[in-house]
């Protein structure tokens, strides 16, 4: 059977954007997204040897689904400029590969992909989709199999697949993105609803169509009865919105999609311009002698099987043989599903694990010198069966050794990782245990170089068993709370949008920007700050700006974040909990340039504090039990005191040793007046420039901030730089050695490559800048508060507490304790946080207990 490779551009352009770490021409061009595009394909043309290749890009163009729905995507951040450059690089790229591109206004590349397979599965052609986006699992069918890029592998789906994992068939896949929705490009779905219910309702009722004929008779409960009618609406028009058109009007023909294979002379020119060099000498593309035919670079290359590369001897062995051979040995290890593959560079085994594999793997990190790939899952593998093991943390984790050498990565999966230090693609046939040990080979060597090793064997690798045991345990919320919440801001919503409607004296759209922009500076007569390409602005910022000019610009403000509130935080939490109602949060240890961790699925560090609706939401995170309480610490002004202490600035460390209030201190230096004159509003403003300055403000964010002239704010900076005369000189030494090194370093030893640095775009430059002056400090603090979640897991545990870590939010640590123990707990919180660096200031920290996270914080 013939095969067709069709690619979506854009999902596979952006994986390689931000999965490929920062690269640049000699003239500071961006080039990382072409790099990585052009490896991704050439890896999955090896894959399928197709008779036909196709990608698809979008189009800036409204689609018909924008037309139909103005939220469609409507938090879809606009491409970044340094991957927007690179568009027409990856256009030209594809076409000297061999692919036939496919554009059409008013369409999708999923449509593309839809329309072409369908096209080509008519006449008999099997298709490869090759995407990142698991919308296009709809298209599955017995000819048309989705080949899914992942953070870590590409996985295939073909229809046996898919099923075995959702439990539905492709075709129904559709309903089930009707009733979850899709938060990234803004479908609804059905307000609390999420994808497990979801999954559940179509499996039980065959289609959206049987349930909504079913549903009001069935035995569902009354709570998913009334979310589904309340919901009717929105679930059929997300289906439209979610449905994959496989009839657009585009033009292409069978012949016109042939591979023929690359156009050597063509991208060898592009490469020279891109300053590939490396990609050139790989496939050859500077050997063209005349006449040649056009061949496809890897024609002859195929993947080298896993034995090929080295004398590896595979053995047969038990799982208790298996420990006792690689005793003492530096072993790395896979997991894939039940299949453990351990190889010790010379030697290869694969075991099958039993019901009581945790304390067999357990037993493993004890008696071997583990290696392997993101270990915090396999922890979480053993603590999912039995949440109190003892574990012991691996030895070397080339995903954190990844992290560690280039922290502004955007993707750290295996086939990245081993691409950049084994120096060639992952062959599918490849047991993932050889190829992290001969990655642990490369990379072991330039942990030295770097001097990282205290990075990442005292913080990094032991961390990721603390943030295992914390996303096993979870953090408890009162879902009846929350839900009774979410009510009242829906009545709080329902009559702003009243007032709103009478000051503009007429109904209409408020999340439509169109319409928005017309009530405002037609109707209303406002004055309109900036234009997009689409019409007048209604961001955050230009509503700001209009306060004064009319009070529906207030209630406009209140009734965006009300909406917010309810659509991420009340429906976005209830859809979350498991049935224990806890959240378990993925701590991500590789997510920030800046060594923070980051939370996902949800972001539980990003519960709202700037208002009093946003506190209330820490009201319904609650403790496990009524024999247990949360205790709350935070970091008090973390950054100054790194800011203080870097720049060994004696005004500053002064202030903070004799406990003074580093504001009013500031505020007394600035304005020139004695500290006891500083009054609030002084004090307000000088809190602002402390806390800009560590962000490398300027006087025009500083105007704005404080709603002051610019001669005003740079007087304010002035004054500020002149009073801590040390800060000033290390905002300009940090920039210039950044330049020099191109990076800046923690306290710790954590590098943070700068490339912006090294832009022509001088906005770019400045950003870098930016980023220099700031990254040592926000890394230092990340720094410090993974010694202290360290150093308090192991308390508790040598200790005996009933206490555990449940979650971080930067600079804050939230604890679960036994009633009975919660003083004692209390007390290593704050030794372990105040006694995690040594530096020339104190670390002062605020800790309270409570019933709830609220209350705790106070």
């Amino acid at each position: 059977m013939k095969k067709i490779l069709i690619v979506d551009g854009n999902s596979i352009l952006n994986r390689a954007f931000y999965g490929i770490r920062a690269l640049s021409t000699r003239d500071g061009m961006p080039t990382n997204a072409v790099y990585g595009l052009f490896t991704i394909l050439s890896k999955h043309i090896s894959m399928v040897s197709p008779d036909y290749c196709v990608v698809a890009f979008d189009l800036k163009a409204p689609t018909f689904r924008h037309n139909m729905y103005d939220g469609y995507k409507a938090n879809r951040k606009p491409m970044p400029e340094e991957l927007a450059v690179q568009l027409p690089y990856a256009k030209e790229c594809v076409r000297y590969m061999g692919f036939e591109l496919i554009e059409k206004e008013g369409y999708e590349a999923d449509d593309v992909l839809g329309t072409v397979s369908r096209a080509f599965g008519e006449e008999g052609v099997h298709s490869y989709l090759l995407t990142g986006d698991r919308d296009s699992l709809q298209l599955i069918s017995d000819n048309t199999t989705v080949l899914l890029a992942t953070n870590k592998d590409t996985v295939k789906f073909d229809r046996e697949h898919f099923e075995a994992e959702y439990g539905i068939t492709p075709e129904q896949f559709i309903d089930v993105k009707a009733l979850m929705g899709d938060s990234s490009d803004n479908i609804p779905g059905v307000a609390g609803i999420g994808e497990k219910t979801a999954l559940k309702l179509i499996s039980d009722f065959s289609s959206l169509a049987a349930l909504y004929d079913n549903y009001e008779s069935s035995t569902l409960t009354a709570s998913v009865k009334n979310k589904l009618a309340s919901g009717k609406e929105s679930a059929f028009m997300s289906k439209t919105l979610a449905t994959i058109e496989r009839n657009a009007p585009i033009e292409f023909t069978f012949e016109s999609c042939e591979y023929n294979g690359f156009d050597k002379r063509a991208l060898c020119s592009l490469f020279e311009r891109l300053e590939f060099s490396a990609l050139i000498k790989k496939y050859q593309l500077d050997k063209v002698s005349e006449g040649e035919e056009l061949v496809n670079a890897d024609e002859g290359e195929s993947e080298v099987p896993s034995n090929a590369k080295s004398d590896i001897e595979y053995k047969d062995l038990a799982f208790e043989e298996a420990i006792g051979y690689f005793k003492d040995k530096k072993t790395a290890i896979s997991l894939s599903d039940n299949v453990l593959s351990l190889y010790d560079g010379a030697t290869l085994a694969r075991v099958e694990l039993t019901a009581d594999r945790d304390t067999l793997l357990s037993e493993l990190f004890s008696n071997s010198e583990v290696v392997c790939y993101n270990s915090k899952e396999i922890y979480k593998r053993i603590l999912s069966t039995n949440i109190s093991s003892t574990l012991a943390v691996c030895h070397f984790d080339i995903m954190l050794g990844a992290y560690v050498l280039n922290s502004t990565r955007k993707d750290y999966g295996l086939d990245r990782i081993y691409l950049e230090y084994v120096g060639e693609s992952l062959s599918d046939t490849l047991d993932h245990s050889v190829a992290i040990y001969r990655v642990f080979e490369s990379m072991l060597p330039k942990i030295d170089q770097e001097g990282v090793k205290h990075l990442l064997y005292d913080i990094e690798i032991p961390l990721s068993l603390v943030l295992a045991d914390m996303e096993i345990s979870g953090i408890k919320v009162d879902a009846t709370g929350i839900s009774e919440y979410g009510k009242e801001l829906s009545q709080i919503a329902l009559d702003l949008k009243e007032r709103i409607y009478c000051a503009a004296g007429e109904e209409f759209n408020i999340d439509s920007t169109k319409q928005l922009a017309d009530i405002l500076f037609n109707k209303l007569g406002l004055p309109a700050q900036k234009k997009t390409k689409t019409g007048y602005s209604t961001d955050a910022e230009t509503l700001n700006k209009l306060q004064s000019k009319h009070p529906i610009i207030e209630d406009i403000l209140d009734y965006r974040q009300v909406t917010k509130l309810i659509s991420t935080y009340t429906e976005g939490l209830l859809k979350v909990c498991d049935e224990n109602s806890k959240i378990h949060t993925i701590l991500n240890q590789t997510g920030t340039a800046t060594g923070r961790l980051s939370s996902a699925e949800p972001n539980l560090q990003n519960i709202p504090v700037r208002t009093e609706l946003g506190r209330r939401f820490r009201k319904y995170f609650i403790a496990s039990d009524t024999e247990s309480v949360i205790i709350d610490a935070d970091y008090s002004q973390i950054e100054l005191r790194l800011l203080a202490a870097i720049s060994d600035d004696s005004a500053m460390i002064s202030a903070f040793k004799n406990g003074e209030d580093i504001h009013t201190s500031t505020a007394s230096k600035v304005f020139g007046v004695p500290a006891e004159q500083v009054t609030s509003e002084l004090r307000k403003r000088a809190k602002a420039v402390n806390f800009g300055i560590v962000y490398g403000i300027g006087e025009h964010s500083l105007s704005e901030d404080l709603g002051i002239s610019r001669v005003q704010a740079k007087q304010y900076i002035e004054s500020y730089l002149s009073g801590f005369p040390y800060v000033n000189d290390y905002l300009i030494n940090i920039k210039k050695q950044a330049r020099e090194d191109g990076y800046v370093s923690t306290l710790f030893g954590r590098r943070r490559y700068i490339a912006e640095l090294s832009a022509s775009n001088k906005n770019i430059q400045h950003f870098g800048e930016r980023v220099a002056m700031n990254s040592p400090i926000q890394g230092t603090a990340a720094d410090i508060i993974k010694i202290a979640m360290i150093n308090v897991y192991k308390r508790f545990k040598a200790e005996g507490i009933e206490a555990r870590l449940i979650l971080q939010v930067h600079d804050e640590l939230l604890v679960e304790a036994k009633k009975n123990c919660a003083d004692v707990a209390k007390k290593i919180l704050c030794e372990e946080m105040e006694h995690a660096a040594s530096l020339s200031v104190p670390l002062d920290v605020d800790v309270g207990i409570g019933e709830t996270w609220y209350d705790a914080k106070g």
